[in-house]
Parts: C-alpha cells; sequence; structure tokens
C-alpha cells in the first residue's frame, strides 16, 4: 500500500528503483525477497526501513535511488487485462470533467482500475465512484490495481453488470465511459446524472466519437458537446543540444464531453 507521508518503506509498500541511464523498476517490497536484474541483484531488505531518496547498490555496483512511485508511474507499469487510459488523458478528464472533492461519479467500463484509482482520490472520502463492469475478470484485476495502490475504500462501489442495460437509478454529478459503444449507454446515464452534470466518453477511433456526438445532438438535453485530443511531447535538454525528443505519446484517444440539461419537472395541480 502507499502512503501519503514521508514514512519508511514497509513490507507490501510499492518502490521504484531508478537507475543511472533512467530505467524504471517498481517492485513491491518483501522482507528476504530479492530484485534481480541485468546488472545484478537488489535485496528488499536493502530497502525496507529507509525513506524516499534512499540509494542503494546492486551486487553489480549499479547505484539505483529509490522513491514511492507516483500515479503516473504505477498505472504504467501496473498488472493488467484491458488497455488503460494513459495519465495524460486521465489528467485531462479530471480537469474538463471538474472532478471534485464530495462527487458521485458513475464510471463504466472500470478495465484495468488506472481510471477508477484517480476518480477516487479526486472525490476524496466524501464521494462516491459507483464503477460498472461487466467481465469479471477485469473487475478483479481493477480491485486487485486498486488496493495494491490505495488500500481497502469504503468510497468504491463496484458492481458487476453491463451499463448498456437498465441499472438502478443513481443521483449522480459526473459520469466517466471507457466503452466501445457508448451512444448504447445514453438512456441509462440520462436516468441517473443530474441536470447540470457532464459526461466524458474516452474513445479510440474518430468514427466511434461521429456516432456518439450525432446521437447526442439529437437530442436537446444534451449541451456543450465537444471533442478533444491530447498529444505530449518531451524535450532532450542536456547542455548545447535542445531539441524535441525523437519519440512522443502522440495519440492514444479522443474525449468527448457534454452536459446534462433535464427539463423541469411539471408543477403538479
Amino acid at each position: 500500500m502507499l502512503h501519503t507521508a514521508a514514512v519508511i518503506f514497509e513490507p507490501g509498500d510499492k518502490a521504484l528503483l531508478t537507475d543511472k541511464r533512467g530505467r524504471r523498476y517498481l517492485l513491491t517490497l518483501r522482507a528476504g525477497t530479492s530484485f534481480h536484474f541485468h546488472r545484478g541483484i537488489v535485496q528488499h531488505d536493502q530497502i525496507l526501513g529507509s525513506t524516499d531518496g534512499c540509494v542503494v547498490t546492486s551486487t553489480g555496483g549499479e547505484t539505483l535511488s529509490v522513491m514511492r512511485p507516483t500515479y503516473a508511474d504505477f498505472v504504467l507499469k501496473m498488472p493488467r487485462g484491458a488497455q488503460v487510459i494513459y495519465p495524460k488523458d486521465v489528467a485531462m478528464i479530471l480537469m474538463e470533467a471538474d472532478i471534485y472533492p464530495g462527487a458521485r461519479v458513475l464510471e463504466a467500463g472500470i478495465g484495468s482500475g488506472a481510471m477508477s484509482i484517480a476518480l477516487l482520490r479526486a472525490v476524496g472520502s466524501d464521494g462516491k465512484v459507483i464503477a460498472y463492469e461487466w467481465r469479471e475478470d477485469f473487475a478483479e484485476r481493477a480491485r486487485q490495481n486498486i488496493e495494491a495502490f490505495m488500500g481497502s475504500t469504503a468510497t468504491l462501489d463496484l458492481r458487476m453488470g453491463s451499463i448498456y442495460e437498465p441499472i438502478d437509478s443513481l443521483e449522480v454529478d459526473r459520469c466517466v465511459l471507457d466503452l466501445p459503444e457508448p451512444h448504447r449507454a445514453l438512456p441509462q446515464i440520462k436516468q441517473s446524472l443530474r441536470s447540470g452534470g457532464i459526461l466524458v466518453c474516452y474513445l479510440p477511433t474518430i468514427l466511434q466519437v461521429h456516432k456518439l456526438t450525432e446521437q447526442m445532438r439529437a437530442d436537446p438535453d444534451w449541451t456543450s458537446i465537444w471533442t478533444q485530443e491530447t498529444l505530449t511531447r518531451t524535450w532532450h535538454v542536456e547542455g548545447p543540444s535542445v531539441r524535441p525528443d525523437h519519440r512522443m505519446v502522440a495519440h492514444t484517444g479522443f474525449l468527448t464531453f457534454a452536459r446534462l440539461m433535464k427539463p423541469p419537472e411539471p408543477a403538479a395541480r
């Protein structure tokens, strides 16, 4: 389990080891266990009892720094069944969908749990994440990843089922969908998302975006519909050599946002 304060590494904690060439290795620390890599062996006991920023040396003479992994470190290296939403897209979802402390969020397509971890951290102890997943193997893998990063959490309500089918009526503030056919879930979303609430859909292809957008535009209850793609590029800065890196994280998926404006209920006569 990860800690939020700079405390000592204990058995069960995650540790990120980085060598002098920037290669990273994510470990789950256990007493009496060793980590083997191309530059020798590191005993977990060398790390246990130390804090962030400690340095260890392998049997092959390699020096590695030891830090607690960030969210981005963890989700890119955690066990996965389904492809995860990349941190750059998670960041835009949290910002543009305005996921705030205390919010109630409906998530569908939990995958490996990367988005769920970010949502749970954003809504805090007073919020709620209600997640639907129809594949039991994905749900179990996601639960394991969430607990590995956050420990057990009472703010997650993980339900087995398809959001394409009728679900219990929920009163939620935000909805995050990672599904191949989100247009099929719109009736269920309209039932549960409050007026003024925000829907965001993560889709890999523009044809999926087009189908979803056209269906929402045909319904006057959906407004502020827009789509974006986030591209990130790092730079090489070393001495007189300053240039963009040869590789970048380009297309991963499209994010389509919309707000629901439910008509007022008719006044009782």
